[in-house]
């Protein structure tokens, strides 16, 4: 006789709409938890302890296999609907267990709040922190601490999508719902899972070059793979308090700045580039032009502000350091060479404006996407022309490509979301208790996935409210996945059958 509590299951599990994406959840869990072994022969290295880690890997593989074991022997095809359930819930699953070797042992008296937020701030390269004393704090954890933004950079769902076929798992539907940026059909290789090593082969090899060229100028062995892995993910986690000012090197300024503005480029770019071995695929983008000139105006405005200012002894030092801050808050980085919320006039909230336009689609950069961006102006430009010829028809294009009316409405509504959200998240945290100041700033740190703020949160989000840095936590989310990939779970749409 059969069992009929086992029968049940069976029946569950068949008829259940969401078996797919449990199977796919536990095995992305039980991947992750590798990652956190990594740490230990840096740690061992160091003479440290290294129980925060295994034990981390403990409790994280355990839960992948409980949530992976009973549906195993379930095959099925994603549906689009499966990719963003299981992006989101994967995101959040992440942040939550990704905090656990900030809670074990020396806990450095992090709460399940700071240690959640600091967490999540590492996965989304968000590179705000709770954070303090990083100098004296053990070299493992800060290896794990730069890793987790190295992982979220390109995201380790996409690096997923190049392993789930091999286990029976399709990937476009994970692909679509994780890649940053208006356009997600554009794939760099006929088959989603090449496209997926492509874009993973080029972030390594990012890295690689970048480790190199700090090692080069002065860093440690241990610095320079750190600032690598936070350099190229965009993400701005320093193993020094002080961030790249405590280097105090002019040429490792200058690689950061080179290696902010390449990862802040679609890596399509960098893929087409290789592919033809000519740079012209840059110059021919508008996009990555676009960035480049935003950038350069900025440092223009940061250069001649600062030295009418006298805040710099030296012209060249001006230079350096404007363009530096320039670089890393436009591209959404968030490392720091100077204190440039002390800057004079309008420079400080100019820089977190700036944050709001970020880098181009399909990098690791925060922020709306410099397409966005573009694509808005031009949208603007046309309704003017509009009004002096109104039966006249003005294509929007990008270089000389038209660019479809959905895609347009798409990026209104995006841009009309992104800013109700900012501003309902910021009268949240002022009813916290934060100034005006604080509050604007560490939205836009949090939403824009960037880092630092202005006022209170200038150095560090100790200070913050627990209530305020779960709002804050929401916003990363919100960046990293780019509004809407969270926000359609909360429609009932989503979840009718």
């Amino acid at each position: 006789m059969s069992n009929p509590l086992l029968s049940a299951v069976r029946h569950w599990q068949w008829r259940h709409p969401y078996v797919a994406v449990q199977r796919v959840l536990g095995i992305l869990l039980m991947m992750f938890s590798v990652t956190m072994l990594t740490p230990v022969p840096v740690a061992l290295l160091s003479h440290e302890p290294v129980h925060r880690f295994v034990d981390a890997f403990a409790v994280t593989i355990i839960t992948g296999l409980l949530i992976w074991l009973p549906v195993r022997r379930q095959r099925a095809d994603l549906r689009l609907r499966d990719g963003f359930l299981i992006v989101c819930s994967f995101w959040v699953v992440l942040g939550m267990f990704g905090c656990v070797p900030f809670l074990v042992g020396d806990s450095f008296g992090l709460s399940w709040t700071d240690a959640v937020f600091e967490s999540m701030s590492g996965l989304t390269t968000t590179g705000s922190t709770v954070l303090s004393g990083l100098d004296a704090m053990p070299r493992g954890l800060l290896y794990y601490r730069q890793q987790l933004q190295w992982l979220g950079g390109m995201g380790i769902v996409v690096l997923a999508v190049a392993i789930l076929p091999m286990l029976g798992v399709g990937g476009m539907q994970l692909y679509r719902a994780e890649m940053p940026g208006p356009v997600k059909d554009n794939k760099l290789t006929p088959r989603i899972t090449e496209t997926a090593k492509a874009l993973w082969f080029i972030y390594l090899g990012l890295t690689l070059l970048c480790g190199l060229a700090y090692w080069l100028a002065g860093m440690s062995v241990f610095d320079a793979i750190g600032h690598a892995f936070s350099t190229v993910a965009i993400g701005g986690f320093s193993t020094h308090d002080a961030s790249i000012a405590w280097f105090n090197n002019p040429l490792i300024e200058a690689l950061a700045v080179a290696f902010m503005v390449l990862s802040a480029c679609n890596f399509a770019l960098h893929f087409a580039a290789w592919r033809s071995t000519s740079l012209m695929v840059y110059l021919r983008d508008p996009e990555a032009v676009g960035m480049v000139l935003i950038l350069a105006l900025v440092s223009v405005i940061a250069i001649v502000t600062l030295w009418l200012a006298g805040t710099y002894a030296s012209f060249d030092t001006t230079v350096l350091k404007a363009v530096f801050q320039v670089v890393s808050t436009g591209t959404t980085t968030g490392f720091s060479s100077a204190p440039f919320s002390l800057w004079p006039s309008f420079l400080p909230v100019l820089l977190i404006f700036i944050s709001f336009i970020g880098g181009c689609a399909a990098s690791t950069a925060g922020g709306m996407k410099v397409i966005r961006v573009l694509l808005l102006v031009k949208q603007g430009q046309r309704e003017v022309a509009r009004l002096i010829h109104p039966a006249a028809e003005y294509p929007v294009k990008l270089g000389h490509r038209a660019v479809s009316g959905h895609v347009v409405e798409a990026v209104w509504g995006f841009f009309s979301i992104y800013v109700a959200l900012f501003a309902m998240m910021l009268l949240l945290l002022m009813a916290f208790g934060l100034d005006q100041v604080t509050a604007f700033s560490a939205v836009a740190a949090c939403l824009n996935n960037l880092g630092p703020g202005l006022g209170e949160v200038a150095e560090n989000f100790a200070s913050v409210p627990d209530p305020a840095k779960w709002v804050l936590v929401f916003a990363m989310l919100l960046g990293r996945l780019e509004i809407f990939t969270l926000l359609v779970l909360f429609t009932p749409a989503f979840w009718r059958r």
